[in-house]
């Protein structure tokens, strides 16, 4: 698959969302709803990026026991959601119960499942690969559809995992762009030649002049229409 581009909706209101969700799309397709803009409007923002076309990353990051995590799991699916993601640290057992309730719940729905897609080490914070990797082989044994990692890893990780897995990638940032918070960022080129699926954008973009402009070059690095 093409490696496609993410945009972090990472904003306080209602009406900011909407205002970044017309403006990009149909240029960019799936939005990253986190912890931030969900406390902020609930999921009425899903419903507001459903009605659109667009795709919805619910970036939750759940973790807590197996079985509160099912039944969280399975109210996301009911929101139609593309992707949801889910801490790998919280076991074995947390992940199969995710697992199970995700291909429960779209059957008895009857609709595609969403990917499940395991955290291993936040962008903000450094880390060893060796670690990442075991976090990721966790996940993906347990049945998750793939990982996310900083381009760093992503390279590593698909020579020494075997079977196939998406990988989510954060802290895109054009080159010569401030880092913010994030340890371990990457440009675009070196996400896609690690081999990285999905390239997590916010600041850039929202911070941009012209988000629209700004997202159309990205765009392009991606599809490989600039130097």
């Amino acid at each position: 698959m093409k490696p496609e581009i993410i945009l972090a909706l990472d904003v306080d209101s209602l009406e900011r969302a909407k205002y970044f969700v017309n403006k990009l799309y149909p240029a960019v397709k799936i939005f990253k709803v986190g912890s931030q803009l969900f406390t902020a409007c609930g999921p009425k923002v899903i419903d507001i990026l459903n009605k659109k076309g667009a795709s919805v990353f619910l970036d939750l990051k759940f973790f807590d026991i197996p079985n509160t995590i099912a039944h969280a799991v399975r109210n996301a699916i009911r929101l139609k959601v593309k992707m949801m993601t889910l801490h790998i640290l919280g076991d074995e057992e947390m992940i199969k119960a995710a697992v199970s309730a995700a291909r429960d719940e779209s059957k008895r729905l009857k609709i595609k499942k969403p990917l499940l897609i395991g955290v291993t080490v936040l962008t903000s914070k450094e880390a060893r690969s060796s670690d990442v990797l075991t976090l990721a082989r966790i996940g993906i044994e347990c049945g998750l559809d793939g990982i996310v990692c900083s381009a760093r890893e992503a390279k590593f990780l698909r020579q020494a995992i075997k079977k196939k897995f998406l990988i989510v990638t954060p802290g895109i940032r054009p080159k010569g762009a401030g880092k913010n918070d994030q340890r371990r960022t990457a440009t675009v080129r070196e996400a896609i030649q690690s081999g990285s699926n999905f390239l997590v954008v916010g600041r850039p973009i929202l911070e941009a002049r012209e988000p629209l402009i700004k997202a159309k070059e990205i765009l392009g690095d991606i599809h490989g229409r600039r130097n």
